[in-house]
């Protein structure tokens, strides 16, 4: 049975109430999920934002002051908000990537932090090779044209033999490479700090960036985005790429210029992009979705019945964790 989104009140048999967790991420809020009765369960209450929606900071300044906890999703966490949540002990993200959070303000404020690592690689790097064929064969591109009326077709390309380039090399890329791997590609990834140990096959061996943006046929990004705020994959890296390029993004939209993707993609640098990450969720008014060489999806790399479920149950481990179980 699925807690619903509405009910705040702790399930039959549960300890007495005696502190508040924030629920946040949009697919909890909508429908709920078995694994959040544990914490029912420990005694707390649960209550969620607008069902199916990413909570606004007015809303988030409304409801967060007086928990214990937040289990967070992809919502911007500032300083201020921080700052009035005054019984705020832990945030655990729902995922893996904490740059909408102000770390800073967290750590001088004494509230931990906790991420998912790992929980949703395989629901992202599935993804990833999803929008690696959907681009070199123009499916979506295809599949609208036939449902106007049309007979438009473009010439695809075959992965086998192509060079995969990976900007980052962890849970997601490691996954990536291996899938890639096993349609015959070759693969450079790009990691800050190379493990040696992986070394899935001689078709795959870790390099520099400038070798891999310059030598791919395909760049897949998988790595969080540079702390400076400035977009990694800029005029400059795209420049460096190879003429007809694709790019694809399930990290996070701030690694990319989207200026500068643009104007790649108009001159024909860069064939096509396939992105399922945004700077605004949903991304109204994005020039780039309505291209006909952009494959845009809705966040959905993490969207699975089993990627979910392991996020869940690792949000609500470090929960319980992070305040000593019961709250009874």
């Amino acid at each position: 049975m699925i807690p619903p989104p509405h009910d705040h009140q702790p399930r039959k048999g549960s300890h007495r109430v005696s502190a508040t967790i924030l629920i946040s991420p949009r697919s909890l809020t909508a429908t709920g999920h078995p694994a959040l009765a544990r914490l029912q369960d420990a005694g707390y209450e649960l209550v969620f934002t607008t069902p199916g929606q990413q909570p606004t900071s007015a809303e988030l300044l409304q409801v967060l002051p007086g928990c214990v906890g937040y289990l967070a999703g992809v919502e911007e966490v500032g300083a201020q908000l921080l700052e009035t949540a005054q019984t705020l002990r832990v945030i655990s993200r729902y995922g893996v990537g904490t740059n909408n959070i102000d770390m800073a303000a967290a750590r001088r404020l004494g509230i931990s932090v906790c991420t998912t690592p790992g929980a949703n690689a395989r629901g992202v790097a599935e993804l990833t090779m999803a929008h690696l064929l959907a681009l070199a064969r123009w499916v979506p591109f295809s599949d609208q044209a036939l449902k106007a009326g049309g007979w438009q077709r473009r010439k695809g390309m075959e992965v086998c033999g192509k060079t995969l380039g990976l900007v980052g090399c962890g849970h997601v890329g490691r996954l990536v490479a291996r899938f890639a791997i096993g349609m015959d590609m070759k693969v450079l990834a790009y990691t800050v700090r190379p493990d040696t140990t992986f070394a899935p096959s001689p078709d795959f061996r870790f390099a520099p960036l400038a070798d891999v943006l310059c030598q791919s046929d395909v760049i897949s990004l998988h790595c969080p985005a540079p702390g400076d705020g400035r977009a990694m994959i800029d005029a400059a890296a795209l420049a460096a790429m190879k003429q007809g390029v694709f790019l694809i993004n399930t990290a996070r939209a701030e690694l990319v210029d989207a200026a500068a993707l643009a104007a790649a993609l108009q001159s024909g640098k860069v064939a096509g992009a396939a992105m399922d990450v945004f700077r605004s969720e949903p991304p109204t008014g994005d020039p780039l979705v309505a291209y006909d060489r952009v494959v845009a999806t809705p966040h959905i790399g993490g969207f699975t019945e089993e990627s979910v479920d392991r996020m869940v149950e690792m949000a609500v481990d470090n929960l319980l964790q992070a305040l000593g179980g019961s709250c009874n």
